[in-house]
């Protein structure tokens, strides 16, 4: 129980830090509804499993490498930019829309998302490279191999608990907003998204030029 407690503690410790994730929940929550954030966490919890794996198959000092580091902030930035300028194109253009309900397509469409918009985000990665390996190393000193999984757990019960919460809160207020103010948030979402790319390019640049 205290492993499980120190993993939804620090989970808790890096879900409600800004970043593409979360902006990309609330996007989705405001038209998608309350069920958006659970699906996008989803495919960030398969994301963060896959890591796990691949951390104990030795490919976290693949992550730790410089060229690792500029490539993921390069593309990944790059991802990021794109997607952003897409919503204020998008919002720009009235092609945004409310759903009444969540398809499948668009369910499997924010489940992906939610494991690329993770995966384009180069200190997400390096920090379960470097951090998470050593809160999996100590769970697995605590407990064994069962000590992995309980902390896994408890890491993403952080994640769910806390994108969950901005979802329901922003996909039960939508309806209270008319279009005109939901175009414009949409476009400053994607802003945000422009400014998170643009910062994980830049530093990949920086590398790079220093």
């Amino acid at each position: 129980m205290e492993l499980f407690l120190s993993a939804l503690a620090i989970g808790f410790s890096g879900a409600i830090m800004p970043g593409p994730l979360l902006t990309y929940t609330i996007r989705r929550s405001l038209s998608d509804g309350p069920r958006a954030g659970f699906i996008i966490t989803a495919g960030h919890a398969v994301l963060e499993l896959a890591l796990i794996a691949l951390i104990f198959l030795g490919f976290d000092m693949v992550l730790q490498s410089g060229a690792a580091q500029i490539g993921i902030s390069l593309v990944g930035g790059g991802l990021l930019i794109f997607m952003g300028i897409k919503m204020i194109l998008d919002a720009a253009r009235n092609r945004v829309t409310v759903a009444a309900d969540t398809d499948v397509a668009r369910s499997h469409g924010m489940f992906l998302s939610g494991i690329v918009i993770s995966a384009a985000n180069p200190y997400f990665l390096f920090w379960w490279a470097v951090i998470g390996l050593g809160y999996i190393t100590r769970a697995y000193d605590s407990l064994g191999f069962i000590g992995v999984p309980v902390y896994y757990f408890g890491h993403i019960a952080a994640d769910f608990i806390w994108y969950g919460l901005v979802s329901v809160v922003v996909g039960t207020t939508r309806r209270f907003i008319g279009l005109k103010p939901y175009r414009i948030i949409i476009a400053l979402l994607g802003g945000v998204l422009v400014f998170f790319g643009g910062t994980f390019v830049y530093d990949a640049a920086a590398r790079l030029i220093g």
